[in-house]
């Protein structure tokens, strides 16, 4: 005999016991308390987040003995009969594969006319309603609408669109909300417990994760891992199970796309390909790194589950990598994510997009790397670097044969890079200098007239200090989201997620940290004012 799995075993048999929707609990309680109970109810939200579980309750509650009634007892013969399946006067239909006007008349519109045989009301309980036909559903109107006094109506779905909106007005509607991570490692904890299991808890919070806050899906995963593990479950284990790529490849991945490694984005391919991951795999994994990294780079937490060691460690490397390549990442990745599909080479095909996302490597470099073994050519100059008239110059013998070399365009100035080359205090303050000057250029007139006289005092790898003049300070600080406000134009400016701090200092402390002066454009009222005071003869 088949045994009962684990979403079945476990699934919620009182009101107290159905987490994650306590909104929906209180309501009905309060509903069934009051004796207002509506004669049709329509629950909507993802899947496996407890709708038929509740729907169940709510026939227990209104069936049972001393009822209708919350708090029923589990030893009810009814109750018990319910949660066996074996209550003759509650009907659960799946509107899937009895979606046919035919069936609807035969199971619902023709037997609401008799009285229930053993409980207090005829529950029908309808599950993924809106598969069911317009006509199905024209000829279910008019009984939904003025039912006999007898009848409850529960239906279920999870595309609430596909509902005619003449059945939603007729319906008091729940929402029902994904879990929480927090709230499916308590349950994945208690079901462990329960069954007598032991697992890491990186692998409890990994199954959490892609449960995407279905309970039965948290079960489902968790079922699965029970099966396969010899004894203790391991994130590596779950991550075979979930056929998914290990964060560390990933994070591996992220890195090497920003630094433009070739070499090693290869390598970490080969390597997610042996371990048997196809492209899709890599993609969503890719996507739900890309997912995580923005919410620790803008410093937003993930909502009912709080793992300050994980937050930080993602917010280092959201750092490394930047905003702007974050962005683009997740953009990127979500197109391929919807064009491989129709790929015939994916492998090859995606090997080749990530390659591309790194951008092609300069001619420079290629030709240091393809003539790095070859010690009789002479290397090429370092980039940004123009040769002088006295550096030994190599003559290159061409036949007639040979084609003419190739013209190489000069190479154009890279941008600023978000992180230094090196870590010392001053690669770091020299960095941090750079990027104020880039985002006090991005500002407008009044705004670099504002702060020509700020600089940066201090820098490490998780804030930067601006000292300005205290009259500045004081204006700051009298104007709510000012500062806000110039954080994020540091962060478009250069894509840098570190925190931007503010700090009064005299003007003679910012004699060693001054920049220069910096010509701005002057226009209207500002103009007219400096000529009349240029203009303006002064007393002798």
């Amino acid at each position: 005999m088949a045994g009962l799995s684990l979403y079945r075993k476990y699934r919620s048999q009182s009101f107290g016991a159905l987490v994650g929707q306590d909104h929906v609990v209180r309501s009905i309680r309060n509903a069934i308390t009051s004796e207002r109970i509506a004669h049709a109810f329509l629950f909507t939200g993802p899947r496996g987040t407890g709708k038929t579980s509740m729907a169940r309750l709510l026939a227990k509650a209104l069936c049972c003995e001393n009822g209708p009634s919350p708090d029923f007892r589990d030893d009810d013969p009814i109750v018990q009969a319910i949660t066996d399946g074996a209550c003759v006067d509650v009907f659960e239909i799946d509107a899937a594969s009895e979606s046919g006007v035919e069936k609807v008349r035969e199971n619902i519109i023709e037997t609401v006319e008799y009285l229930p045989m053993m409980c207090r009301y005829k529950v029908f309980i309808i599950d993924e309603v809106h598969d069911l036909s317009s006509r199905a559903f024209d000829a279910l109107l008019k009984t939904i609408e003025e039912p006999p006094a007898h009848v409850i109506f529960i239906l279920a779905t999870t595309e609430y669109n596909k509902v005619p909106p003449t059945i939603r007005s007729r319906c008091q509607r729940y929402e029902f909300h994904r879990a929480t991570i927090q709230n499916l490692v308590d349950v994945l904890e208690r079901v462990l417990e329960a069954e007598g299991a032991e697992a890491e808890p990186r692998a409890i919070t990994a199954i959490a994760r892609m449960a995407d806050g279905g309970y039965r899906d948290a079960l489902t995963l968790l079922e699965q891992a029970m099966i396969t593990a010899e004894g203790k479950i391991t994130l590596e284990l779950v991550y075979d199970q979930l056929g998914l790529v290990p964060e560390q490849l990933v994070d591996d991945l992220l890195t090497s796309v920003k630094e433009r490694s070739v070499p090693r984005i290869l390598e970490i391919l080969d390597e997610v390909a042996r371990r048997g991951r196809d492209p899709r795999s890599l993609l969503e994994s890719l996507m739900y790194r890309l997912a995580d990294l923005t919410r620790a780079g803008y410093q937003v937490g993930q909502p009912g589950f709080e793992d300050g060691t994980r937050e930080a460690a993602l917010h280092d490397l959201a750092v490394r990598l930047g905003a702007e390549t974050i962005l683009r990442l997740r953009g990127s990745f979500a197109e391929a994510h919807r064009l491989i599909r129709d790929i015939s080479l994916p492998r090859l095909w995606l090997e080749s997009e990530i390659l591309r996302l790194a951008g092609d490597p300069t001619p420079a470099k290629v030709e240091a790397t393809v003539h790095a073994e070859s010690p009789a050519r002479v290397k090429p100059p370092v980039r940004g670097t123009p040769p002088t008239e006295t550096a030994p110059v190599a003559k290159l013998e061409v036949s007639a044969a040979e084609p003419a070399p190739p013209v190489v365009a000069p190479p154009v100035a890279e941008p600023e890079p978000m992180v230094p080359a090196t870590g010392g205090p001053e690669d770091m303050m020299a960095h941090a200098a750079r990027l104020w000057a880039r985002t006090y250029q991005s500002l407008n007139t009044n705004g670099q007239m504002k702060f020509a006289q700020a600089a940066v005092l201090k820098a490490d790898e998780v804030s930067i200090v601006i000292g300005m003049p205290r009259t500045i300070y004081q204006w700051m600080q009298g104007r709510p989201g000012a500062e806000e406000h110039l954080a994020k134009s540091f962060q478009t400016a250069t894509g840098d997620l570190r925190k931007l701090e503010f700090q009064p200092v005299t003007r003679a402390d910012l004699g060693s940290t001054q920049q220069d002066a910096v010509e701005l454009p002057v226009e209207g009222e500002d103009l007219h004012r400096l000529v009349t005071e240029q203009m303006t003869p002064r007393d002798p």
